[in-house]
């Protein structure tokens, strides 16, 4: 006798699903919303949309060279929101921004930053790595640190922690950090700002200078503002399409 509709489409019994779903049978079930705010766009316009994007993203540059002009911490306040709605493992979000824009931690930073660029560049870098960098022009100096009106400093969550002080795992930390961090960048050069994604290497003293806690690590420093009128960048091409796609249709 055939089945009915309903029966057809009923759950599988509790004994045929995967032995490790009973290693959470004792949690609360989860809850899920309706997807918000989506709206479902004809072709036409998702061309436009994405060619304007992509239009609008090819102009974004990486500069050294920054204005003093102040800027609205608003504008960091939504470049962070907007970093913070990154896709993250088991939704752990282990991204820590610090925004600055004290003078005098500024100079500090930059001073610290100068004093490990100039050994990474005078003892612990290699030929290979000198003559890599040598297109972009960079040394040790960082006037960047002191010139740019914000810094963002991007620290990774390597675990988190219960209020007991007991360690409570993260998940593709780095995976998660690092799509914030491109989201980040995305939205200052969609308002009209520049940045730079600067690595002191190593970064020890960023978590000691501004305080963080031992179970994270300094990942990025950004510092953000406009560019200066005389503002120029390294003359590079980047790769077209087919040097970065694979397609298996």
């Amino acid at each position: 006798m055939p089945r009915s509709k309903s029966e057809s489409a009923a759950p599988p019994d509790a004994a045929a699903e995967p032995a490790y779903k009973k290693l959470t049978s004792h949690l609360p079930e989860p809850r899920f919303v309706p997807l918000p705010g989506y709206e479902r766009i004809d072709e036409a316009r998702m061309l436009a949309r994405a060619e304007d994007w992509y239009r609008t993203m090819a102009r974004r540059r990486t500069t050294r060279h920054f204005s003093a002009e102040p800027v609205p911490r608003r504008l960091i306040e939504l470049a962070i929101l907007t970093a913070g709605t990154a896709p993250s493992g088991a939704h752990r979000q282990p991204w820590r921004f610090v925004a600055i824009d004290d003078p005098a931690l500024k100079a500090k930073l930059r001073a610290a930053a100068e004093e490990e660029e100039l050994k990474t560049y005078s003892e612990r870098m290699t030929d290979e790595w000198r003559e890599a960098l040598h297109p972009l022009g960079t040394d040790h100096v960082k006037a960047h640190l002191t010139d740019a009106p914000w810094l963002v400093v991007l620290f990774a969550e390597k675990y988190g922690l219960r209020a007991d002080g007991s360690h409570r795992k993260n998940y593709y930390v780095d995976e998660s950090v690092g799509i914030a961090a491109g989201l980040f960048v995305a939205a200052i050069h969609m308002m009209g700002l520049v940045t730079l994604t600067h690595t002191p290497n190593p970064m020890g003293f960023l978590r000691e200078v501004l305080g963080r806690g031992r179970n994270e690590k300094a990942v990025l420093v950004m510092p953000v503002g406009y560019p200066r009128a005389d503002a120029r960048v390294p003359d590079l091409q980047r790769l077209p399409l087919e040097a970065i796609v694979q397609w298996n249709a």
